[in-house]
């Protein structure tokens, strides 16, 4: 997963708890999962429009 091992996600999750503490992070992965899921649904809608748009672009021609 972009070229990390266990050993630098391990290290990054120990500061990433550090950092924000235990009681916030399940807050944080919760607004990371909205956030992803949102980025999805925008990539997914853009794709959608292109096709229709690249259909109806056929069908003029």
């Amino acid at each position: 997963m972009f070229g990390l091992g266990y050993q630098e996600l391990l290290i990054i999750l120990v500061i990433v708890l550090i950092l924000f503490g235990a009681n916030r992070l399940p807050e944080l992965a919760r607004s990371l999962g909205s956030s992803v899921k949102e980025f999805k649904k925008g990539v997914n809608e853009a794709k959608t429009e292109e096709t229709s748009t690249k259909k109806e672009e056929e069908k003029k021609a």
